[in-house]
C-alpha cells in the first residue's frame, strides 16, 4: 500500500490536474455578468424638487460643473437624450428658490453636464441634488455629497430600470 503526502507541491498539481480534467466546468468558463443593477433613489433626494424644471444652458453664472451618466440597467447601454434636472444650495441661490433649478439631456453617449454656481454647505454638507423623472424609466433621486466645499465639480451616475 502505497502513502499519499499531502504537501503544496502535491496539492497545487492535484488542484491543476482537476482543471485540466475538466472535472470543474464552471472555472473554465468565461464569467457572465449578471446584470448592471439599477441605482436606487436616495434618502433625502427630492427634497425641493420642482416637477418639470426648464431646460437650461446654464444655471446661474455657473463656475461648477455637475456632470455624470445615464445607462440602462441590465446591459448598461449608453441612454441618449433623457432628461436630467438639477439644483442645489448654491452662492447664488438656495435649493428651494426656482432660479437654483435646471433640467439637462444626456448626448449620444448617456453623458451629462451642466454648468451652475459653485455648490456651498448647507446643514454641514456641500451637496448637489439630480432626478431622473421621465416616463420611459422608473424615477430616481440622487443626493451626492462633495467631498469638499472647495471641489468645482460633483458627478453622480444614474442606471435607470425600465417602467
Amino acid at each position: 500500500m502505497s502513502t499519499v503526502v499531502l504537501n503544496r507541491r502535491n496539492l497545487l498539481v492535484a488542484g491543476g490536474s482537476v482543471l485540466v480534467a475538466g472535472l470543474s466546468p464552471g472555472l473554465l468558463l468565461p464569467a457572465r455578468a449578471e446584470g448592471l443593477a439599477p441605482t436606487p433613489s436616495m434618502a433625502g433626494g427630492a427634497n425641493n424638487y420642482r416637477k418639470g424644471a426648464p431646460f437650461v444652458e446654464r444655471i446661474g453664472k455657473g463656475g461648477f460643473w455637475m456632470r455624470g451618466t445615464v445607462r440602462r440597467a441590465g446591459d448598461g447601454a449608453p441612454l441618449a437624450g433623457q432628461r436630467i434636472q438639477i439644483w442645489a444650495h448654491t452662492v447664488e441661490g438656495q435649493e428651494h428658490e426656482q432660479h437654483s433649478h435646471g433640467a439637462t439631456l444626456t448626448d449620444k453617449n448617456g453623458e451629462f453636464r451642466l454648468e451652475m454656481p459653485q455648490i456651498i454647505p448647507v446643514f454641514g454638507q456641500p451637496h448637489g441634488h439630480l432626478a431622473y423623472d421621465s416616463s420611459d424609466f422608473k424615477t430616481v433621486f440622487l443626493r451626492p455629497v462633495m467631498r469638499s466645499a472647495k471641489d468645482t465639480s460633483l458627478e453622480a451616475h444614474f442606471v435607470l430600470q425600465p417602467v
